[in-house]
């Protein structure tokens, strides 16, 4: 069975319904054959991304980049998994309260020095609430959960 690696830093009650909803996307019940873990980026590391076949990186902006959880992360896994990972499937996902720029420049520059590949571009949920970014990141989830078990990632 495939592994989908969700990690995601959700401080707030928003960003922890966009880790849900990445999850319950993930986990859509058409999709059978993929197992889903969710991990905060403060206890995920180098063996949860070595043996999964994707990651799903979830972040708020905290002053113009991404979260200080998400940072200490990847400098925690960054050299334990470069020589094995390269080619991962990856996908993103911001929660800016401005417009994410930074965050996604900050990812980018990690996950292309990694050699990661992504699954499709970052996705950035900008400006105030909105319920409907919760649907889209339960899409996001879902697509790379149902692209996993495709095979077309």
């Amino acid at each position: 069975m495939k592994r989908l690696l969700i990690v995601a830093h959700a401080p707030s009650p928003n960003t922890r319904r966009l880790r849900e909803a990445a999850e319950r996307g993930a986990r859509h019940p058409d999709i059978e054959a993929i197992n889903v873990v969710v991990r905060p980026p403060l206890e995920a590391g180098p063996d949860d991304v070595r043996t999964c076949d994707a990651i799903l990186l979830g972040t708020p902006e905290n002053l113009g980049t991404m979260s200080g959880a998400l940072k200490d992360f990847f400098d925690r896994s960054y050299y334990a998994v470069l020589d094995d990972t390269r080619g991962l499937p990856c996908a993103l996902y911001i929660r800016a309260g401005h417009d994410g720029t930074g965050t996604r420049r900050a990812v980018e520059g990690i996950v292309t020095g990694l050699g990661w590949k992504w699954a499709q571009a970052p996705l950035t949920l900008r400006g105030e609430w909105q319920d409907a970014f919760e649907v889209q990141v339960e899409e996001l989830g879902m697509a790379m959960a149902a692209g996993l078990e495709a095979g077309v990632l």
